[in-house]
């Protein structure tokens, strides 16, 4: 049974609410979605920068290698040379991480988006 005691004017206040009320929803959604992708950014962030550290340390390590090499050409440069290598292979390793972790990154907010499709496929068939 409807009720037809509520004038218009109440009905339209109520849909100005509903209205209202998704939309903040929607914004809450949107923010928490963002403050999710920003913290998988930060966590990749970290790994990069980890590899980049270790990567100045291969370059570091292999450059003293050369220095021992060429300076002395005694049994200590092999030692530079085999820290640098392996310094390098875990700042290969690293990088490679990080930036897997990057391309996994979303900077849209999905969920907002698909449930915004669902609000306007409701209000279309609200008015229909």
């Amino acid at each position: 049974m409807i009720n037809n005691d509520r004038p218009v004017s109440d009905v339209v206040q109520d849909i100005v609410r509903n209205i209202q009320e998704i939309i903040r929803s929607e914004v809450r959604l949107a923010k928490t979605e963002v403050r999710e992708e920003v913290g998988h950014a930060k966590s990749a962030g970290i790994v990069v920068a980890a590899g980049a550290v270790a990567a100045t340390f291969a370059v570091l390590f292999l450059l003293w290698a050369v220095v021992y090499a060429l300076a002395t050409a005694m049994p200590q440069w092999a030692a530079a040379l085999i820290v640098g290598v392996l310094l390098g292979i875990g700042a290969g390793l690293t990088l490679n991480a990080g930036v897997k972790r990057f391309k996994q990154v979303k900077p849209t907010p999905q969920r907002t988006i698909a449930s915004l499709k669902e609000n306007v496929q409701w209000a279309k068939q609200q008015t229909r």
